[in-house]
């Protein structure tokens, strides 16, 4: 991915929305959380592989999960929660910060000081990057706007900033959002289902790919099989592969 601010989708369905001369700094400030159906997309879509996009991030305090995303366990660090998420990379043009890996950054200028960016994935983006920022009320039949602070992160440099605006009703279609909401909420019931079964016998990090693409061909089949966990127990003792150079535990590409 070249940084350079290419012609995208807005996200707003009418008028200017806040992401429509913004810097990305959702972007850069969160861990972008996958499910299985965001990384078989992504795989499946893009013709990457899962080394490619993806890595696994420490994550002790739940910070990152927020009760939303589930925690995986692997064999080298059985004691440590990990959430399955977007690798980031250095940004082009604001030295020592980085960014989804995906984000693809305009050069800053005198009218944007901090650049305009763009989603270099917006067609494949993950679940989490299209519910931003809405959740269910407390009923699941209306659409909440979250509200986005200012800034998260205790650095200071404005790279890190969040939306330029508050989000408005007007900047959402109902149906759309509401299809978006529906989705990822499945998705991501599912995929904590997933991860309580291999949590019951941590497997190797190198093999989670092969697991869940196992996983994920079997969710389409004939009326008289039935998807159990007798399945289960056979994905998870896949023989270790060899170690790969792709297999990196940086957290910045």
């Amino acid at each position: 991915m070249d940084s350079t601010a290419p012609e995208l989708p807005i996200l707003g369905q009418s008028g200017e929305s806040p992401c429509e001369s913004c810097h990305g700094g959702c972007c850069r400030t969160f861990v972008i959380p996958l499910t299985g159906a965001d990384i078989w997309k992504l795989e499946r879509d893009l013709k990457l592989s899962f080394w490619e996009f993806a890595c696994r991030w420490e994550d002790p305090e739940g910070t990152i999960a927020q009760k939303y995303a589930p925690h995986f366990y692997f064999q080298d660090e059985p004691e440590t929660p990990f959430v399955v998420g977007l690798i980031q990379a250095q940004s082009t043009f604001m030295p020592r910060t980085t960014k989804c890996r995906f984000l693809m950054e305009g050069a800053p200028d005198q009218e944007q000081p901090l650049g305009v960016s763009r989603c270099g994935i917006y067609p494949t983006r993950p679940s989490a990057c299209r519910v931003f920022p809405t959740r269910f009320d407390t009923t699941g039949d209306v659409i909440e706007i979250v509200q986005v602070p200012h800034k998260l992160m205790e650095d200071e440099n404005p790279i890190y900033n969040l939306c330029p605006r508050p989000w408005e009703v007007s900047d959402f279609d109902p149906v759309t959002a509401m299809e978006h909401l529906t989705t990822a909420a499945y998705e991501m019931r599912f995929f904590q289902k997933i991860s309580q079964l291999w949590n019951r016998k941590p497997g190797p990090w190198n093999i989670f790919p092969d697991f869940l693409k196992i996983v994920y061909s079997e969710r389409v089949m004939h009326g008289d099989k039935v998807l159990d966990e007798e399945l289960f127990p056979k994905i998870i003792k896949f023989p270790q592969a060899p170690p790969s150079k792709e297999e990196s535990e940086k957290r910045v590409a």
